[in-house]
């Protein structure tokens, strides 16, 4: 990942997360939103959805809890 990713990834997680999106252009050094709205702003939500949805197909959830450790004692 490259500096202008990085920069793309942390204004969608802002914006994702409901930062109004003149506080992320002063965050980033924009004096106005014209240039994150047409470049920096990239939704990254639709992506990582797609994502896991894969993941969930590739590993199907199981109606079985997961098998447990038993707890010993390792102080005695």
């Amino acid at each position: 990942m490259n500096t202008q990713e990085l920069r793309h990834s942390f204004v969608s997680i802002l914006s994702d997360c409901g930062m109004p999106i003149e506080e992320i252009s002063r965050l980033v050094g924009h004096r106005s939103t014209a240039v994150m709205e047409l470049v920096d702003r990239k939704q990254i939500r639709p992506a990582a959805e797609s994502g896991a949805t894969a993941i969930d197909r590739l590993f199907p959830a199981t109606d079985e809890p997961a098998a447990l450790l038993p707890i010993t004692n390792q102080a005695s």
